[in-house]
């Protein structure tokens, strides 16, 4: 049993992006665009470019990233353990920010303590 049914939400992400498409189609364009030179440069294969992709999307916490990305990665051929390993750099990497943003509130809080 899954936690929600990520091809129902999907579905319904590509069509409210329809909506928006309609409402502000330069808006939309410019986002297929930016999307499209990713996949033009040849760096990386479709498949690297989605497991990145996923990394981002649980960075941002977006739900419709992940449902739109993980379909395009098992799509391009991505594994179970590949997508994991893309995640567990995510998750090092979440902590690394909030272990930098932990020294940074300290020396705000030191700065407070110095004014008064």
């Amino acid at each position: 049993m899954h936690m929600m049914d990520w091809n129902a939400y999907r579905n319904q992400i590509l069509a409210g992006v329809g909506d928006v498409a309609k409402l502000s189609p330069d808006t939309v364009k410019g986002y297929v665009q930016l999307s499209n030179a990713n996949a033009k440069d040849g760096h990386f294969d479709a498949k690297m470019r989605e497991l990145i992709a996923l990394a981002v999307a649980v960075t941002l916490r977006c739900d419709g990233c992940i449902t739109v990305h993980t379909a395009a990665a098992k799509k391009a051929g991505a594994t179970t353990s590949e997508i994991a390993e893309a995640l567990g750099i995510a998750v090092s990497v979440n902590a690394g920010a909030a272990l930098v943003y932990t020294t940074r509130t300290l020396d705000a809080f030191a700065a407070a303590a110095e004014q008064g």
